[in-house]
């Protein structure tokens, strides 16, 4: 979002990739000169407070970390960033099919070919203890213009031709 200033993330704190990234946005918010609203939310009915806090303070865009329970509630998440006028980037497409502005993710369908393939050099064999351990090397980038245009945001074509999935 050009020109933010204050930026929010909403983490569940029963996901443990959430605390343990958090210092990694947090150095991250620092560096671009945002100020950082951070709320946790264990369920559902802790979703419509965090939004509010992040009205009050003035929140011009924000984070919804990974999480299975953000995943599985989804409907809810884009229902309340709509509602609130709140820009969202989310860590996965189906957020983004589902009504949400936009997600950067590692590529599910490369994280289960690898999957495969692994499972397969294990049945011929290979102790998984031997196999490396991989990161992610591709990278999904969707972004829904109808989202957009409700929150009455500009999308630079610059973004639009890096997207590997752009809605309408």
């Amino acid at each position: 979002m050009p020109g933010a200033k204050v930026v929010a993330v909403l983490g569940d704190p029963g996901y443990a990739e959430f605390e343990s990234r958090l210092p990694e946005v947090e150095a991250a918010a620092r560096a671009f000169g945002w100020r950082l609203v951070v709320q946790r939310a264990f369920t559902e009915s802790e979703f419509e407070p965090a939004f509010k806090h992040f009205e009050q303070s003035g929140t011009d865009a924000l984070l919804v970390s990974g999480s299975p329970l953000f995943t599985s509630l989804r409907q809810s998440l884009v229902a309340l960033a709509a509602r609130y006028k709140m820009p969202a980037i989310y860590d996965v497409r189906n957020l983004v099919a589902a009504g949400g502005l936009i997600s950067y993710s590692s590529s599910l369908n490369g994280a289960y070919r690898q999957a495969a393939v692994y499972a397969g050099r294990i049945l011929k064999g290979e102790k998984p203890s031997d196999l490396p351990v991989l990161q992610a090397t591709t990278f999904q980038l969707s972004i829904n213009l109808k989202t957009a245009k409700a929150l009455g945001l500009t999308v630079p074509p610059a973004l639009l031709a890096r997207a590997d999935e752009v809605i309408e």
